[in-house]
């Protein structure tokens, strides 16, 4: 990956981790990855080398069966694969944030019961917040679980799961009556198991079909509708006490899946600026190579100023949280920064490829479809900005 992108302060596994990981993308994901994507076609064989590698109980303690890694550790990989090819990530994505919702805020049972399962990839995780009327606004779901003699019955329409097929559990935010005044403080997350697969998945559980998409194809994306799904007090996420905590166990799996999206944002960028290097030593124009005009040399050098400024900001973003401290603003500024930087220095890059850009043989093609994808996943630009002055406004208030 030459000079770019390198973090400080590794110690020998993770980096034996993501060499491990690089070269799996260098010779299992980009070699594939454009024409399974132009067929929407799930990458069997590459998540196949993914379970066997260990990455789906990256975070997972070690007495689950995983291998205890940090979220750096995480988002580094994170970062390389999606280098690679974006939608990759994707599959592994909500799967670490179900795990650490596990890890954080679950009960012993459902940690014993769940995480073993988890680490190895025979269960796959999703997680699901949005709604078809409410995209952002958590506070607008409609989606209630109402209590009875057996545990909860509860009723309503997800949307936006990734993986919401091939998932066994899906870690689920709903409103319940907890009586409380806030609306936030009456919502609570529920662990949904189910059957894998598209239809009637079981227990009220339908999952429709698969959400056709501009790109990030290959990774289903997918509605859930609950028609009387009955579960027990047990499946609350935490146990039953935790009932009306949903929001905030969500909340701290969110900023997870912000530092998450910031890395994908940054493997994304990385290899937009290995495509247009690549493309400007070879084409010459008016008698030379490409990038000895000084017009294409100075694109370079703002693309690698971007990226370089995206991954520092990912990686303080990462280190906060697995310090145990609050990371909102951070994530939030990692992920509006780099996101915004992925579309900026992704059509630099198409811009360097002029008319071949434009065709589908060619690999910035497909990044020009996916990119767009990370200025709304987990938040739009726009909620970073909210996220990030509301927290700024309350550390200075009376300074």
């Amino acid at each position: 990956m030459g000079r770019l992108a390198a973090t400080d302060g590794l110690n020998e596994t993770q980096r034996d981790i993501l060499r491990t990981v690089r070269d799996f993308v260098d010779n299992e994901i980009l070699p594939n990855a454009t024409a399974l994507e132009h067929d929407d076609e799930f990458p069997d064989a590459i998540v196949a080398g993914m379970r066997d590698m260990g990455l789906f109980g990256l975070t997972i303690a070690e007495e689950y069966g995983g291998l205890g890694e940090s979220l750096l550790t995480y988002a580094l990989v994170v970062e390389e694969i999606a280098r690679g090819w974006m939608s990759v990530s994707g599959v592994i994505n909500t799967h670490f944030i179900v795990a650490y919702l596990l890890m954080q805020h679950g009960s012993a049972a459902q940690k014993t019961a769940l995480l073993p399962r988890l680490a190895t990839g025979e269960l796959r995780g999703a997680f699901s917040m949005s709604e078809p009327n409410c995209g952002s606004d958590v506070s607008a779901i409609t989606t209630k679980a109402t209590k009875t003699d057996a545990g909860y019955t509860i009723n309503g329409q997800k949307m936006w799961l990734t993986n919401g097929a091939r998932a066994g559990v899906v870690a689920t935010l709903v409103k319940t009556d907890e009586g409380a005044e806030s609306v936030y403080r009456n919502m609570t997350t529920f662990l949904l198991e189910k059957e894998p697969g598209f239809g009637a998945v079981g227990n009220g559980i339908t999952i429709p079909g698969k959400i056709d998409k501009m790109g990030y194809k290959g990774v289903e994306t997918t509605e859930m509708v609950l028609d009387a799904t009955v579960t027990s007090a047990d499946s609350v996420l935490g146990g039953a006490g935790r009932a009306g905590r949903g929001f905030y166990q969500m909340m701290d799996g969110i900023e997870v899946g912000r530092v998450n999206v910031a890395a994908r944002a940054c493997g994304m960028s990385i290899r937009a600026f290995e495509l247009a290097m690549t493309y400007a030593h070879q084409r010459r124009t008016f008698g030379k190579p490409l990038h000895e005009h000084q017009a294409i040399a100075f694109k370079l050098a703002e693309m690698a100023t971007k990226i370089e400024a995206s991954h520092a900001l990912m990686v303080r973003a990462a280190r906060l949280k697995d310090a145990g401290e609050r990371n909102d603003v951070e994530a939030g500024i990692a992920k509006l920064f780099a996101s915004e930087c992925c579309a900026e220095v992704t059509q630099e890059s198409f811009r360097i490829h002029g008319g071949y850009g434009y065709s589908t043989e060619f690999e910035i093609e497909r990044l020009m479809r996916e990119a767009p994808f990370l200025l709304i996943g987990e938040g739009t630009s726009e909620i970073q900005k909210t996220i990030i002055s509301r927290g700024l406004l309350r550390d200075y208030a009376g300074r």
